[in-house]
């Protein structure tokens, strides 16, 4: 299959993130990008909204769970937005990175990085 990108970058929210007790009553800033992966040679074709990913709706959603969230790690944000990335239809696959700038003092940020298919949620 042919896989193109919709790119979601540097998505600044504010949620509850972290294991220490101070990390825990705060809302903090967390910078997300997401790399979802579709065939978008139809929408190429017919310039329509329906024949794409629409990445306003994939945002939407994303910003209201991180905004909800209470996660101790952002291994987990990372894989809740991978998630809501994958109900789309069209979506065979998705990058997600969480940087978290405050973590580490004398670092521009903390991030990681992780990759989900859709043959993922097939396998055990």
């Amino acid at each position: 299959m042919n896989c193109d990108k919709i790119f979601i970058r540097d998505l600044l929210v504010r949620c509850i993130i972290g294991v220490n007790d101070e990390e825990r009553h705060q809302k903090q800033d967390v910078i997300i990008n997401i790399t979802m992966y579709a065939d978008l040679r139809n929408a190429c074709r017919s310039d329509r909204i329906e024949d794409t990913v629409n990445y306003k709706t994939v945002k939407k959603r994303v910003l209201a769970m991180v905004e909800q969230s209470s996660f101790l790690l952002i291994e987990k944000l990372a894989g809740e937005i991978a998630e809501i990335c994958l109900k789309e239809p069209r979506v065979q696959k998705v990058k997600v990175s969480v940087d978290k700038p405050s973590a580490l003092r004398f670092s521009r940020s903390a991030a990681i990085e992780i990759k989900r298919s859709r043959n993922d949620e097939k396998q055990p």
